[in-house]
């Protein structure tokens, strides 16, 4: 995929747009980066939540084998020699020289082979790619070989994803751990440029990283999570402050350096500061929805999700969420506007509140007042703003609704768990997030298209049709092919709504301006950031 007249005109707008200084030097001795997260880290362990905060997380402390550039795609990360055999059956991979794990000793092929296994038993997308693997076998210490059933066009690719369960590698011990059980907090220990360091985390407070001074960087220039990976700083500190305005005074007086997503309405106030630079990170932007449980009455009903379409307008949602329209754009396509799959055929009947519609659709799939348990944020202030305009639109529309605001782990916990319960006994109906566009892209990345029968996203919407066209998608080996099928996948999975899209958005971010290095990416980074 190419961006605007091309990669380079796209990297050289966005270096120019938001200061990347990628020429800056290396931080000098006991340099702190302070950033005010966007949430409260709370779940370590990348297999057990596909949460951003939890990736950026990962990011800092784990490498992978392949990484995805700025146009999402794939480029060796871990892995330096690789090759393919000519009917796609063999990909023989060896690791780069110099790598180690945090504790000093050497990343092997065993640690390798099983945190692959690891994670293509829980993750999505290494699910779907495990359903083509034959199996993973070590020819020695650094080289392995990946055997296939049938040819995949999607391994590096799914090795270097940047959506879902971020696959981390790890050591074999943490990889041996069952992939639905967290690996201990005190062992997070990975091989990337930053260590965690688990003493000093304070959950609710603070998270603390130090620069590895073992990690061996590729050559490459750095293109997003691919190419040479550096610690420009010798600690990365998150400092969790949950309220608005004391993160914005916290910016404006130097005491952090950064505010990962600050929210909208404090926006004006740091662009009126000449030492704060208020610029978006991602190059296509990021991408609202709310999610029904698809497993619980009224929204088991294809009639009742189709009504939540109707209910409010994008621009309201993304007005409240996003403040200034400069920052915000509708759009209905489940594969994000202006990415290669974005299409938006089959919405054409839901781009306009028709809140009678929607009343008369909710009847019919049985709706008689029952109440609908919502549950939502004000952590992350956009989710907090868009839940509640999807309850004002329920409302206005006749539903009975119980709105609970959460801290955003304690939601993150909730949406995932408690599938088979009802909303009155910790389970829920509804709830709202937003995701990066690498995330939602593809219809393999996409979490919330996968209507397999077993071991969807939370939500857990399952629909022949749509699956069968997901897959002949996936199995497609050309870009021909794919798009060929994408127009029929994109007409029913309107049918059948496993999601409500909110719209899309560039979401800002706000940093002082002796900070440099900021990469242009689909999830944060805080590797080749530097402090002046």
């Amino acid at each position: 995929m190419k961006f605007l007249n091309g990669r380079l005109a796209a990297l050289a707008a966005m270096s120019v747009a938001i200061g990347l200084g990628m020429a800056a030097a290396p931080a000098s001795a006991q340099k702190t980066l302070t950033i005010i997260p966007h949430a409260d880290l709370r779940v370590l362990d990348p297999l057990q939540a596909a949460a951003t905060i939890t990736t950026m997380h990962a990011t800092n402390i784990f490498d992978q084998l392949f990484a995805w550039d700025v146009d999402l795609q794939p480029k060796p990360q871990m892995v330096g020699n690789h090759s393919v055999s000519a009917d796609k059956l063999t990909y023989t991979m060896t690791l780069r020289p110099g790598l180690k794990w945090h504790d000093g000793t050497a990343v092997t092929t065993k640690d390798i082979i099983a945190s692959i296994n690891r994670w293509m038993k829980r993750d999505p997308i290494g699910r779907k790619m495990g359903e083509s693997v034959a199996g993973i076998t070590a020819t020695d210490a650094n080289t392995f070989v990946i055997k296939m059933k049938a040819p995949y066009a999607w391994v590096e690719y799914s090795l270097g994803n940047h959506a879902g369960n971020f696959p981390a590698m790890m050591r074999e011990k943490e990889a041996m751990v069952d992939p639905f059980t967290a690996v201990p907090n005190d062992q997070q220990i990975g091989s990337g440029p930053f260590k965690f360091v688990a003493s000093e985390w304070k959950p609710g407070s603070e998270v603390v990283y130090v620069k590895n001074t073992d990690y061996v960087p590729r050559s490459e220039p750095p293109d997003a999570m691919a190419g040479g990976k550096e610690a420009k700083v010798d600690r990365l500190v998150f400092k969790v402050i949950p309220d608005a305005n004391t993160a914005a005074n916290a910016l404006l007086k130097g005491e952090v350096d950064m505010i990962d997503m600050p929210a909208g309405d404090i926006l004006p106030l740091l662009e009126r500061d000449k030492d704060i630079v208020v610029a978006k990170v991602h190059p296509v932007g990021g991408f609202g929805f709310f999610r029904p449980n698809a497993l619980h009455p009224p929204f088991n009903n294809i009639k009742a999700r189709q009504a939540l379409a109707l209910i409010a307008s994008q621009e309201d949602f993304l007005a409240a969420g996003f403040g200034d329209k400069k920052w915000w754009n509708e759009c209905y396509s489940y594969f994000v506007c202006k990415s290669a799959y974005g299409t938006e055929v089959g919405s054409e009947p839901y781009r306009k509140v028709n809140r009678e519609k929607a009343k008369q659709l909710l009847a019919e799939a049985g709706y008689k007042g029952e109440k609908i348990y919502v549950i939502g944020t004000k952590e992350i202030a956009h989710i907090g703003a868009i839940t509640e305009v999807l309850v004002d639109g329920l409302r206005k529309t006749g539903v009975n609704v119980e709105l609970e605001m959460m801290d955003w782990g304690t939601m993150v916990t909730r949406f995932g768990g408690n599938k088979n319960k009802p909303g009155e006994q910790g389970g829920w109906h509804l709830w709202s997030a937003s995701g990066s566009w690498s995330t939602w892209h593809n219809p393999l990345t996409n979490l919330g298209v996968n209507m397999a029968k077993e071991g969807t996203w939370a939500g857990w919407a399952a629909d022949e049709e749509a699956e069968k066209l997901r897959n002949d998608f996936i199995a497609a080996q050309t870009k021909e092919e794919r798009m060929a099928v994408l127009d029929k996948l994109h007409r029913r999975l309107w049918e059948v709504v496993p999601y409500v899209m909110t719209g899309q958005y560039d979401q800002p971010y706000a940093w002082r301006k002796n900070v440099s290095g900021v990469l242009p990416t689909s999830k944060l980074v805080l590797f080749n950031i530097a402090k002046n």
